[in-house]
This record gives structure tokens, C-alpha cells and sequence, in this order.
């Protein structure tokens, strides 16, 4: 099976955040989100945000990619496993994430899910 093709963290900041939260994120976020990409394999989702977003970003449990470092692309529309897949294809209003929405909608997300666990 050939490598899924990549996107390089040069070309717009890309930001990883653990699966749960990311997804949690997503919902809080709604057509807010620009494309996201979860995969499987790094229990991950990735948020894509403007160039240069990843120099001032600070949010626990979350983690800016480097240069370098690429996201493997799922292939057009593929919305499910296995493998990378979209969560949120890119669409007419690009990419790109708010990382003032990101960061709010991670911090909700982070608050209900300490909730969720001190009411256990």
C-alpha cells in the first residue's frame, strides 16, 4: 500500500492534540474547525492554523508540530479507518482553525472532562 502523502508543517502550522480532546474540541468547535485529520496509529487529531499561530502557542496536552515534521494526508473525502482519515474534509473556506477558537474550545473541553472526572 503506498505512503499516504504528506503535508509539510512549513506550509501552515499544524498543531497535534490527543484524540479525546481533539475530538471534543471538534464538537465544541463546529463549523468553526477548518479541516482536521485524526489518525488512528498516533491516537491524535491534527488542527491545521495560520503560519506562524505555532510560535505563541501554549496549551497543555496539546503539541505544535516543527518544521520538518509532516501529517500523513488521508486521500480526498476518506472519512473513516483505517488509517488517517478526515474528520473535517478541507472545504470551500480552506484549512485553517482559529487558535483563539482552538485554544478556547481545548480548554472547554480540557473543564468538562475534569468535571466529568471529579464527579465520578
Amino acid at each position: 500500500m503506498p505512503a499516504a502523502p504528506t503535508v509539510d508543517a512549513a506550509e501552515r502550522d499544524v498543531v497535534r492534540v490527543p484524540r479525546q480532546l481533539g475530538l471534543a474540541a471538534v464538537t465544541i468547535l463546529g463549523t468553526r474547525a477548518g479541516a482536521v485529520v485524526e489518525d488512528p496509529a498516533q491516537t491524535a487529531v491534527y488542527f491545521f492554523l495560520p503560519l506562524g499561530a505555532a510560535a505563541t502557542w501554549d496549551v497543555e496536552n496539546t503539541c505544535p508540530l516543527s518544521d520538518g515534521e509532516t501529517v500523513p494526508l488521508p486521500p480526498d473525502r476518506r472519512t473513516d479507518g483505517p488509517g488517517p482519515h478526515w474528520r473535517i474534509c478541507p472545504g470551500d473556506d480552506g484549512w485553517l482553525t482559529s487558535p483563539a477558537a482552538l485554544a478556547a474550545a481545548l480548554a472547554d473541553a480540557s473543564s468538562a472532562r475534569v468535571g466529568e472526572e471529579l464527579a465520578r
